[in-house]
């Protein structure tokens, strides 16, 4: 794992990010039963597109989104009182060879780097739906994963919170078989996106 020196939300984070599959978005590559996504092709052009403009793609951040984001450092003090593991926050961690990447709600720090966590600070209906379910949402499965994949983690530590309610902590152990098909499906997205970036920026 190759970490970057930027903090995340920072215009050099962004950078790194640019033009790169991401593991919030590895969905659009893969399914939660390991096949490939019909989303992938649109998710390789943007990208490419970023490469060669040098433009990041627009996200509309919504209500929930910018409330996320605000009560992020208050999960995650939540779950080291809780837990009592010891959280450190690092920028967008790349893979070793790949140009692809993940950015951790923290990794845990253990006496050898084993753990993850991945916050949410969703909708309150939401937030119920994931008590309810008392595991990781299977939304989240390719994040998750992904992030074990890249960081070789052997578990992400999934938080659920809400102010205002009980907080979910579940643990998520690696899924070795899956894993192995979500790599795949990345290194191909990344040899597709190299290739078509130098075919295509030869032109200009």
């Amino acid at each position: 794992m190759r970490i970057c020196p930027h903090e995340q939300g920072s215009d050099g984070w962004l950078r790194d990010r640019l033009g790169v599959p991401t593991a919030s978005n590895f969905a659009k590559l893969i399914t939660t039963t390991g096949k490939p996504s019909t989303s992938a092709e649109g998710y390789i052009n943007q990208l490419i597109a970023e490469r060669l403009t040098g433009v990041r793609t627009e996200v509309k951040v919504t209500e929930w989104m910018q409330r996320g984001t605000e009560l992020e450092s208050a999960a995650r003090e939540f779950y080291e009182l809780f837990s009592d593991n010891s959280v450190y926050e690092v920028g967008f961690c790349k893979h070793d060879v790949l140009e692809c990447g993940m950015s951790p709600d923290g990794l845990i720090d253990t006496t050898t780097l084993e753990g993850g966590l991945e916050i949410k600070c969703p909708a309150p209906a939401t937030h119920v739906s994931y008590l309810r379910g008392n595991k990781l949402p299977s939304t989240y499965k390719q994040q998750v994963m992904g992030q074990m994949w890249i960081a070789e983690l052997e578990w992400v530590d999934f938080v659920s919170y809400h102010p205002d309610m009980p907080v979910l902590i579940t643990r998520a152990y690696r899924d070795d078989d899956y894993i192995n098909l979500l790599a795949d499906e990345v290194e191909k997205a990344c040899e597709i996106i190299e290739t078509q970036y130098q075919k295509l920026g030869a032109l200009i």
